[in-house]
């Protein structure tokens, strides 16, 4: 009978947490947390500013801007706009800076070739 340990198999969660300690996961991350942080701050900060009026400016928020159209109602519908205008940039700067970083990792752990970056069109700016 043996007494010596089997090596330990390569499973799953070793190799994630060996992807985890990368160089190139730590850029990934942090290019994703370069947008992330920074827009949500922004937005929370926004949506407390209208919580805030609506609480505690109420002669501000009831103000007739065209017909009973009113300050309270402008701010809760830029709301639902900031809202789809954050998912869109994030489309954006996902496709331009997260995914490629993240299509890199994929192909570096699964040892497959990266694929091609698309070619950028002449207006295309970055995020």
């Amino acid at each position: 009978m043996s007494t010596e340990t089997p090596a330990p198999t390569d499973t799953g969660d070793n190799r994630y947490v060996a992807v985890a300690r990368t160089p190139e996961f730590d850029a990934l991350r942090s290019t994703l947390r370069r947008f992330v942080f920074p827009v949500s701050a922004a937005f929370l900060l926004w949506y407390a500013l209208y919580v805030l009026l609506s609480a505690y400016a109420r002669d501000f928020m009831s103000t007739k801007v065209v017909g009973h159209i009113n300050v309270a109602l402008i701010f809760g519908l830029l709301q639902f706009v900031s809202t789809f205008l954050i998912a869109w940039l994030y489309a954006r700067y996902a496709e331009r800076r997260v995914d490629p970083l993240a299509d890199d990792l994929r192909a570096q752990i699964e040892g497959t070739p990266a694929p091609a970056a698309a070619p950028a069109t002449e207006g295309d700016a970055d995020a």
